[in-house]
């Protein structure tokens, strides 16, 4: 290649191409490229996937090494070209769009073409000297797309879940500590959108914590289902052109890379093309945005108003609310982080119609399962660490309004129950609502309780928990 050349020439299968010189990518990239123009989501953009596709390569050169089956001065400058990428470096050399067919085979050869130009570079030759590192025979040597893409998926979203964990515990932590802060807040449970029994806003709190808390082992379950890796499979499963003792190889070393503990699968031939472990990954994300959004509905209408609506807490005002209502300030980061549990939802029914559309040896449609789960966890990461911090860690109370609302309600008539029946309890709330009088003088009038008991019954404090009949 001469000096200050601005592209490089390189050939496949289809005829030679021109290549950026300084690229680390070659020529299959380069048609990946100019393929997939599709969802302006690149590689790239997801630096952990990268990073896992690099532990891939350094564990199969290490291996094969070690078998035999590679030269150990080439295997060295890969491990060592894969360690600069695990270490972040040549990032920008990954552009292949997320969307595109051929089942990841662009993804897994821009990974070899970046790692082994620089590893050329790192042996002392120049990028494209293919015969010193090859992408195909070298960095790619006893594998396919077929086992090295998934195992790459398969560890790259269990990287992105622990940052998704971390802001789970966060955000159910946010909730809790609200939940001590608003204890002794009394106020009105509601069903069916209608006054129920009081309850307090410490116990409303509490609950969204609790309810969060629990989706953390779930989705440590179905995470730690993506450890169960294909590496050796090569092909369809049946480890054509792998060398014995390779796929145990690979994926001990993949641990002892990586630090986690990877496990080979058990029936390869199965394995490759089954997809049901980013369906059942994805489901569990799926229930998390369900809950999430239930949560977010709450703090909207229980923020409603602020004069003539719920108008039980206040959330933190993030931004003017309307361009011809002053004074309006609105919800947006419930708001928001509801859409953002609706794209999830949506990316679920994504996977699952591609997990369903493989056929026979492998599941085609794996790019489109990849992008929705990255979306999906890099998505609600955000989100919840956006109403955390924009949100929930300011919400007040409004605590007389609150329990005003109590002393108010036809709803505390369900106290009544066991001291004078439900059919007089009935009497007793639509004679309520149709004079307006209190429970309280309504029960005086018809002598069915003295004054004291009816005091002590009523007392909002005391409906709040299971306790003996007075």
């Amino acid at each position: 290649m001469e000096k200050n050349a601005k592209f490089r020439v390189e050939s496949d299968l289809l005829g030679e191409l021109q290549v950026p010189a300084e690229a680390y990518y070659g020529v299959q990239t380069q048609r990946a490229i100019n393929n997939y123009k599709i969802s302006n989501s690149k590689m790239c953009d997801y630096p952990e996937f990268v990073i896992s596709i690099a532990y891939v390569k350094k564990a199969a050169a290490a291996a094969n090494a070690e078998l035999g089956a590679l030269d150990k001065n080439i295997a060295e400058g890969i491990c060592k070209a894969a360690d600069e990428v695990i270490g972040g470096k040549l990032w920008e050399n990954f552009p292949v769009d997320m969307m595109q067919g051929g089942a990841g085979t662009s993804v897994n050869m821009n990974a070899n073409e970046v790692i082994a130009n620089r590893a050329l570079e790192l042996m002392g030759y120049e990028k494209g000297d293919y015969p010193h590192c090859y992408p195909n025979d070298h960095v790619n040597c006893g594998q396919s797309t077929n086992d090295a893409y998934p195992t790459a998926l398969r560890y790259a979203v269990y990287r992105m879940n622990k940052d998704l964990l971390k802001s789970l515990k966060q955000l159910a932590d946010a909730f809790r500590a609200k939940g001590e802060e608003f204890k002794e807040d009394v106020k009105m449970g509601r069903t069916q959108l209608q006054d129920a029994v009081p309850m307090t806003s410490g116990q409303e709190f509490t609950a969204f914590a609790n309810t969060l808390q629990d989706e953390i082992a779930h989705i440590e379950y179905n995470a730690k289902l993506l450890l169960t890796i294909n590496m050796g499979a090569t092909a369809i499963g049946t480890g054509l052109n792998a060398v014995p003792g390779y796929a145990d190889l690979v994926t001990k070393l993949l641990c002892q890379y990586t630090g986690d503990e990877f496990k080979k699968a058990d029936d390869m031939i199965a394995a490759t093309p089954d997809t049901s472990d980013y369906v059942g990954y994805s489901g569990a994300l799926k229930r998390l945005a369900a809950k999430l959004s239930k949560i977010c509905n709450d703090l909207r209408l229980m923020a409603s108003g602020p004069r003539c609506g719920l108008n039980e807490i206040n959330l933190p005002p993030m931004a003017p609310g309307s361009s011809i209502m002053p004074g309006k300030v609105n919800p947006v980061i419930p708001e928001v982080t509801n859409q953002v549990c609706f794209k999830v939802i949506g990316n679920d029914t994504t996977v699952t119609l591609a997990a369903e559309a493989g056929q026979l040896q492998l599941n085609v449609m794996e790019p489109v399962i990849v992008e929705c789960l990255f979306e999906s966890v890099s998505w609600l990461t955000n989100a919840m660490n956006t109403l955390r911090e924009k949100c929930v860690q300011g919400i007040t109370v409004n605590a007389k309004h609150n329990m005003d609302t109590v002393k108010h309600s036809i709803g505390i008539v369900t106290a009544l129950n066991p001291y004078i029946g439900y059919k007089n309890s009935t009497k007793v709330a639509k004679e309520a609502l149709e004079t307006g009088k209190s429970l309280h003088e309504i029960v005086l009038e018809k002598k069915l309780l003295t004054e004291e008991q009816v005091d002590e019954i009523l007392d909002p404090k005391a409906m709040l928990t299971a306790h003996n009949k007075i």
